[in-house]
């Protein structure tokens, strides 16, 4: 009788920093779900609309936050991590995204959500600078929340226009090579830092 671990499949809730439905970013996250591996589930988490303006006065009236704002922390607290795909609006992440994280911050009876969980960023945009400044500013809120964010590899998408076909698929080879190895690596950080995630799950199946 020959016993074999069933390996480990770690559960990744992306997020786009975008409200239009059809953004560079939600297209990259969805190219990268496509093609992650057999040991990573990619979920796009599409209700950012619904998660109002942070607003202590709500908090008060709604202890446990706003649906939208519970669905989110629900997504993420059950998540072996997240990935995060920013654009860049004036040198900055935008607007609704930081919102999100502000809401994301707080305490919740799911906990600070952010705190200790593997984060990746990326981002795509149709200009020629990437989001580099972006994802600066994301990294430092996410740091300042507690997230055990990626260091490397980086992924800074420009002239994202020309890399999708009119189907929402990538064109561009070296955009999508760029992208698995992203992915890979990061199911390789979550390894390294929740190591719990890395043992094997208790369900075994038996060769006779």
């Amino acid at each position: 009788m020959i016993i074999h671990n069933i390996p480990p499949v770690r559960h990744v809730v992306c997020l786009a920093g975008s409200l239009r439905r059809d953004s560079w970013n939600r297209r990259l996250l969805r190219m990268a779900a496509a093609h992650a591996p057999a040991t990573l589930r990619l979920d796009v988490w599409d209700g950012l609309d619904a998660v109002p303006m942070f607003d202590e006065d709500l908090e008060l009236r709604e202890p446990d936050g706003p649906a939208g704002v519970r669905s989110l922390r629900a997504a993420i607290a059950a998540a072996d991590g997240l990935i995060i795909a920013t654009p860049e609006y004036n040198h900055a992440m935008p607007g609704v995204l930081k919102n999100a994280l502000d809401w994301l911050s707080r305490e919740s009876p799911e906990g600070e959500v952010l705190l200790e969980k593997p984060v990746a960023v990326l981002g795509a945009s149709a200009g020629p600078w990437g989001t580099r400044l972006a994802q600066a500013s994301l990294r430092q809120v996410l740091h300042t929340c507690g997230a055990l964010v990626m260091p490397t590899p980086t992924l800074f998408i420009a002239n994202a226009a020309g890399r999708f076909d009119e189907n929402a698929a990538l064109v561009d080879q070296a955009t999508g090579l760029s992208l698995q190895r992203f992915v890979l690596a990061f199911e390789q950080w979550m390894a390294r830092v929740a190591p719990a995630l890395a043992r094997p799950q208790a369900g075994l199946t038996i060769a006779r």
